[in-house]
């Protein structure tokens, strides 16, 4: 008989592990995923920022497993696993597993600061991006129409909070869009100056990232007009006005918060199998702590047992993939009764975009550091690769030579659903 394999969770972890169990006659897998499509985080800002189109990065699971015969897709969020049954209990359901698989990546860490949660802009679904393109669009607009210009000011001043690459490349393309795009959409606005704030609690930019491509960074950013500012710690958002720890205070109806993530808890699974940031702890084999049959995968894993990361392993994509390939071949093997194989990051390096021809690249071995043009021409191909299918690959390079050549896009579109359908 098969071994049922259910995987809860289709970004880089979760899909990886699927294709890699694809037509595997010893396995039916099912994905289950609250949304029905793959979409590929790293470009969502290119979305928001309406420089791509959502179906870009974007492909139904559905049609991604038209020929897989022992893959099926079930639409759904985990409410509670019962591990006791080797059941899960879904919003649409529940199901029997084997072999349980979470990979459910992370989700936005407000860090117990109400008031953010509530009025700053996430960028971590596809949701996220299209509303705040729907968002800055308006704010730009509701400013062509004021006569004061202190309301100009506030509704022109993006703040964005978070120094990693999420906040880099939104601070960096949204400068070039100030110089480039601005005064072409919004006439209105000609001479007034619209000022971009990138600000975070630690002392460098891209902290995971080397010196050299921090000082690069801050530098490059700097000559583009934004205002970097570190060892800026944000404390609330009242009456549009960002407050930092020193007292400080930036006024700003548009605030981007890219300050960090947390994993997910789920009812049902025991207390001691989670770890710092609420990491699911597993072992070599990615086998939860303190379960029989639960894995965990991507950016929800906290494993240790790597030599070279005995606080855990960065949740980077490479990392999830990566999870996702050896914890399918450790599947396959047990199935033959091989012996399995422990997980160890094989680190490809890291990239960072910060506009056109600028980008920062870190190689680990022998530290390699190079950025500019070079390291702009990594970053285009690498993601343009990884993409999921030559659709997405071929869409996605389109608009991004006609954003090359014309430094423009046509796709800063304000669209809402204004009705709701009632079943």
């Amino acid at each position: 008989m098969r071994k049922e394999i259910v995987v809860i969770g289709g970004g880089f972890a979760g899909i990886n592990l699927v294709k890699h169990l694809a037509n595997e006659a010893g396995f039916h897998v099912t994905l289950v995923d609250m949304n029905n499509y793959n979409f590929f985080p790293p470009l969502l800002y290119q979305v928001s920022t309406g420089f791509l189109d959502v179906s870009n990065i974007c492909y139904p699971f559905r049609k991604l497993f038209h020929d897989k015969k022992n893959i099926s897709f079930r639409l759904g969020s985990l409410q509670k696993v019962i591990p006791e049954k080797n059941k899960v209990l879904l919003s649409t359901g529940e199901l029997a597993y084997d072999y349980l698989v979470l990979a459910t990546g992370t989700e936005i860490n407000y860090f117990g600061m109400e008031n953010i949660r509530k009025a700053a802009l996430p960028m971590k679904t596809v949701d996220d991006a299209i509303e705040i393109r729907n968002y800055v669009l308006q704010k730009m607009e509701e400013a062509t129409l004021t006569t004061d210009e202190v309301e100009k000011r506030i509704l022109t001043t993006v703040v964005i909070a978070g120094g990693g690459p999420t906040g880099v490349e939104i601070a960096g393309m949204l400068a070039e869009m100030r110089k480039s795009i601005l005064r072409k959409d919004y006439p209105e606005l000609a001479g007034h100056k619209a000022h971009i704030y990138l600000v975070d609690g630690a002392s460098a930019l891209l902290t995971s990232m080397s010196g050299r491509s921090q000082k690069y960074t801050y530098d490059t950013l700097m000559k583009m007009g934004v205002k970097v500012r570190l060892n800026a710690q944000v404390k609330d958002y009242i009456n549009d006005t960002v407050i930092f720890a020193d007292g400080e205070t930036i006024q700003t109806k548009i605030l981007f918060w890219t300050a960090g993530v947390t994993a997910r808890v789920f009812e049902g699974m025991p207390p001691e199998s989670y770890g710092r940031g609420n990491r699911l702890s597993a072992d070599e084999y990615n086998k939860v702590a303190g379960t029989r049959n639960i894995y965990a995968i991507g950016d929800t894993c906290l494993l240790t047992s790597d030599k070279d990361f005995p606080q855990g392993h960065p949740q980077l994509a490479q990392v999830a993939l990566q999870q996702g390939k050896n914890l399918a071949d450790n599947f396959i093997a047990s199935l033959h009764d091989k012996p399995l194989k422990p997980f160890i990051y094989h680190d490809k390096g890291s990239l960072a975009i910060i506009g056109r021809s600028k980008a920062v690249a870190d190689l680990p071995d022998p530290g390699i550091h190079f950025n500019g043009f070079v390291a702009w021409v990594t970053w285009l191909f690498v993601h343009l690769f990884s993409l999921i299918t030559y659709r997405n690959r071929l869409m996605t390079m389109a608009n991004w030579a006609v954003a090359f050549f014309t430094r423009d896009q046509s796709l800063r579109m304000i669209i809402r659903a204004n009705r709701v359908r009632k079943e």
